[in-house]
């Protein structure tokens, strides 16, 4: 392809990054789709304990520092008039014991619900790999190329739409929790909300970059692996003869 003249070509790496960045959300939403069509009271169970688990750690916060006022006028209705009046404090301890408790029994649910649908994805992926098998020839199959998709498919089916759904979650229950401590930190500064938001974007954007690296070397090295795993089947199968 002739690139124009007077115009510089734009890097591959940042129509990479940007196709990358895109196909993110594209394929989010696919594996969000199977997901659901998977199990679909599990997919709404799986994405309420998101939110509640994204929302209940600015709750415990919120809570910790009634308990702090509670104790400040506690002490000082203490020095004045000499009563004592914990009702209070106890109330309120009370109540981030249960939102610790329940943020707790939500990110249990959310790792039983992960792994129920784990086994339900593998499952279910791995028919439709054999009924799609069953319309094909015997020549695609000898396609090198195609016999390594075809294996990342059947090795990965349990693992990689559930990670990808996952992901999409917790970047939701990140961005909840976000949101929720900035609206208790608008009060305090509304610097320290800039200061929050920009705090997380070098671990996206980091996150991002190296991600997309590391899923590319490892189809970089498919055919490598597919002919680890031949030649590790050809010996074991050499030495079981000689036994």
């Amino acid at each position: 392809m002739r690139i124009p003249r007077g115009r510089p070509p734009a890097p591959p790496g940042d129509d990479a990054l940007q196709r990358g960045f895109l196909g993110v959300f594209a394929y989010s939403k696919r594996a969000l789709g199977l997901v659901w069509t998977t199990d679909k009271p599990l997919s709404v169970t799986l994405m309420l304990l998101t939110i509640v688990a994204g929302a209940l750690p600015a709750g415990v916060a919120y809570v910790g520092a009634l308990i702090v006022d509670a104790v400040v006028h506690a002490a000082d209705l203490h020095r004045s008039s000499g009563v004592t009046a914990l009702y209070r404090v106890w109330m309120l301890v009370g109540l981030e014991a249960l939102l610790v408790a329940g943020m707790s029994m939500a990110q249990r649910g959310i790792s039983l619900s992960q792994s129920l649908l784990r086994a339900q994805l593998g499952q279910r992926v791995n028919v439709m790999i054999l009924e799609k098998a069953l319309t094909l020839n015997l020549t695609q199959f000898e396609d090198s190329e195609f016999y390594d998709k075809l294996t990342r498919a059947r090795r990965e089916a349990s693992s990689r739409p559930l990670s990808l759904v996952m992901r999409t979650f917790g970047l939701l229950q990140n961005a909840i929790s976000l949101i929720s401590f900035g609206g208790l930190l608008v009060k305090f500064s509304p610097w320290a909300v800039v200061l929050l938001a920009l705090s997380g974007l070098p671990a996206f954007l980091a996150e991002t970059k190296f991600s997309g690296d590391a899923f590319r070397l490892f189809r970089w090295r498919a055919p490598e692996s597919r002919m680890q795993a031949y030649l590790e089947s050809v010996l074991a199968g050499r030495i079981t003869r000689r036994k």
